[in-house]
């Protein structure tokens, strides 16, 4: 892999190294990592088509579980395919290209934060107001917070991909991630890069510990709720089922948290990139598992959509 250096000159064009480091294994991770892309893609598309076609499905909870469906999909689709590209050959990408996936994958990142503290809150209400819950979480009332979700992810992170493309980027074309990650662009930068430092750690704070703090309260109310229920199977899978949640929701945004909010606790390079294959990679591939595909609704519809007796 060529690894240009243009001096003071503005570059113009990136190179993805991504795991350079492990060059002989590169096709077989390569298969795997094409495998699970393509597991998250249909697992996904399979929610989505589920909770549309089944009218059964038709309520708050799987309205939104569509929605972290499609997000996933984008999410991943935005990250993966430039990696699997890197596995097989030099991996090039524009600056502007590389803003833009930014943008776009920070601002999905950002939007599902908002959405699984949505859906902490939905289980909240479900479990906690059984009788109030139709007129707490009503149609518009869904669709509302849906789209704040989705808008808050664009508008946070426009505003940082819009300090990032004031600066100047020079040196080394090469950037040592599987995608155009903040830290490693910021490296590169010639020009002062504080403002957008700031803005982003300031956002990041905000964007991450608000939602984490709104799920881990949801939860934590389910388990007090549960707790007055008398032991028993009930009891068991309440608790199987907010343990499962809580750990990808944990991984998901722990390993943000630590990547935008206390970079320098990740010593190494190789250390930043595995974690970042935990959110990119790992939790889209649980999420269908943990929140759906277990789902007993969503079997019976897959299975009348499928014409499987």
């Amino acid at each position: 892999m060529e690894i240009v250096s243009i001096g003071n000159q503005t570059i113009t064009e990136f190179v993805l190294l991504g795991f350079y480091g492990v060059a002989e294994l590169s096709l077989p991770f390569f298969i795997v990592f094409m495998l699970i892309y393509a597991s998250i893609i249909a697992g996904n598309m399979l929610i989505i088509v589920a909770v549309v076609s089944s009218e059964r499905l038709h309520t708050p909870m799987y309205f939104f579980l569509a929605n972290l469906s499609f997000l996933e999909i984008l999410y991943t689709s935005t990250v993966v395919p430039k990696m699997l590209e890197g596995f097989l050959q030099e991996a090039a990408i524009s600056v502007a290209g590389c803003l833009l996936q930014f943008f776009i994958f920070g601002s999905l990142a950002t939007a599902e934060c908002f959405l699984l503290a949505v859906m902490a809150y939905d289980r909240y209400l479900a479990i906690c107001y059984p009788l109030r819950y139709p007129l707490l979480m009503g149609p518009k009332w869904c669709l509302g917070l849906v789209v704040v979700a989705w808008l808050s992810g664009f508008m946070v992170d426009g505003l940082v991909v819009a300090l990032m493309a004031q600066l100047r980027f020079c040196g080394l074309n090469h950037i040592d991630h599987f995608y155009c990650d903040f830290m490693p662009l910021m490296s590169l930068a010639c020009s002062d890069p504080s403002a957008a430092l700031m803005t982003t750690f300031i956002l990041s704070v905000v964007c991450l510990t608000v939602p984490f703090g709104l799920t881990l309260t949801s939860y934590a109310r389910i388990v007090l709720a549960v707790l007055r229920v008398p032991a028993g199977a009930s009891r068991r899978k309440a608790f199987s089922t907010c343990s499962s949640h809580l750990a990808v929701v944990s991984t998901f945004y722990g390993t943000l948290m630590v990547l935008y909010i206390a970079p320098s606790a990740v010593h190494s390079q190789l250390l930043s990139k595995v974690f970042a294959l935990l959110y990119t990679v790992v939790t889209p591939l649980f999420n269908p598992v943990i929140y759906t595909l277990r789902n007993k609704e969503v079997h019976q519809a897959l299975r009348r959509l499928l014409c499987i007796k």
